[in-house]
């Protein structure tokens, strides 16, 4: 059979060399692999009963037009995730576009003229810059009269406590908690970590509302962040949750009166949750959700084979190749920007759709500089399929994420290390 694989990833164009050196570096992961199955098999127990608890029925399935009066799927889906991330209510939507669209609508919800955000985590991720008012535009927080104040992790990545509390105010009324790391090198915050960070805030002012960005983050641990004290928790359906299946969406769980506050920015006031057509793409979301827990251990094993792979050969990557996982995002850091386009162009070389494009820097809407996107995926931009992507600007750190499969993980971080190779900027003698 070995004989065999290593002819049918020869076909795909992995040398022997790299081929070998991924199957050792596998080898050296079983056991660690065990335990993310493990995982997995717990978050999809914990789906399946949500899912029988709120008795999801074939007829949920139904699409519906219009004002999306009376929609069975829709308003049964938004109790399925409720139970699942243990909020009170839930807004799962197709009308919200995207997990930037996600996160301004819960903050543009709950905020008012007059109220501070803060960021105890450091600067948010580059597209909520605009949305803050960070980057001026039009539109933002800033426009509205609404504050910013942020507080930066300690150079070990820790909390600094003591200018969190001095930051904290009268007018402080939300706080935003980003659980993945962005564009930045920092490690990702674990539940753990976020519940102790808000119950250290619910000290001080325990009125104010704690947000946390979940983007990357779901089905990652058997914990979600509403479970150790979080008001909201916000992500994208094109990310974890949807599972590679929903084609758009965005979630808010948590408090009711969040929720609502959502529900009616995002349709009018007097109308919230009651409109929102679902569009037929309601099934989706249902099974997207089903295979979300078994998609997500796929992606993990790629980010820990990517941080394996890439360690041994010198780079520095965030997280390291044993330390514990808290999202599906693998930082690596080249240094040039040569190592991190030839690492982008084996990904996409690795896709199902579009293997045969390359990707080149451009000028993203919503980022600072040019960025660099590998992703020959089913779904346009969804994170959950095999993707890679980084702005073109030191310290030339590349991000990697998903693949709705291991073995599509596996291949993507080996196409990668094949295109390096083949350009003599790995070292050499690590493979032979």
């Amino acid at each position: 059979m070995s004989q065999l694989m290593e002819e049918q990833y020869e076909k795909l164009g992995i040398c022997k060399e790299v081929y070998t050196f991924g199957e050792k570096i596998e080898a050296e992961l079983k056991e660690r692999f065990a335990e993310i199955d493990e995982r997995a098999e717990y978050n999809q127990m914990k789906v399946i009963r949500a899912m029988q608890e709120n008795r999801v029925s074939a007829e949920c399935f139904n699409s519906t037009s219009g004002y999306g009066y009376n929609d069975l799927g829709r308003d049964t889906l938004e109790k399925v995730y409720a139970s699942c991330f243990h909020g009170e209510d839930a807004l799962v939507r197709p009308q919200i576009t995207c997990g930037t669209h996600a996160l301004a609508l819960a903050l543009m919800s709950n905020l008012r003229p007059g109220d501070e955000l803060l960021s105890p985590v450091g600067k948010p991720y580059d597209t909520l810059e605009e949305v803050i008012g960070i980057r001026p535009s039009k539109g933002s927080l800033a426009e509205y009269g609404v504050s910013y104040r942020q507080v930066d992790l300690l150079e070990d990545g820790s909390f600094d406590y003591e200018n969190i509390k001095k930051a904290i105010n009268e007018k402080t009324k939300l706080v935003t908690i980003q659980r993945s790391k962005g564009y930045a090198t920092r490690p990702t915050l674990s539940v753990d970590r976020i519940g102790e960070l808000i119950s250290f805030i619910k000290g001080i002012k325990p009125d104010v509302i704690c947000m946390v960005d979940n983007c990357y983050g779901e089905f990652v641990e058997e914990r979600e962040p509403l479970e150790v004290g979080a008001d909201m928790i916000v992500g994208s359906l094109i990310k974890n949750p949807g599972g590679g299946l929903a084609p758009i969406g965005g979630y808010i769980v948590g408090k009711k009166e969040c929720v609502e506050n959502a529900a009616y920015r995002l349709t009018s006031p007097g109308l919230g949750k009651e409109v929102g057509a679902s569009l037929g793409v309601i099934q989706s979301f249902y099974q997207g959700l089903f295979l979300s827990p078994t998609v997500v251990s796929g992606a993990l094993k790629g980010a820990i084979f990517a941080a394996n792979i890439y360690e041994k050969l010198g780079f520095a990557v965030v997280p390291n190749g044993t330390e514990s996982r808290h999202d599906i995002i693998q930082a690596v850091t080249f240094g040039n920007p040569e190592s991190m386009i030839a690492f982008c162009e084996g990904i996409q070389a690795a896709a199902p759709v579009d293997s045969y494009v390359t990707p080149e820097p451009w000028a993203m809407p919503g980022y600072d500089s040019d960025v660099i996107m590998a992703a020959g995926a089913f779904v346009q931009g969804s994170s959950i399929e095999l993707s890679a992507d980084g702005p073109i600007k030191p310290p030339y750190a590349v991000y990697f994420q998903g693949g709705l499969t291991w073995y599509h993980a596996k291949l993507g971080i080996l196409m990668s290390l094949q295109k390096l190779y083949e350009r003599k900027l790995v070292k050499l003698d690590v493979l032979c």
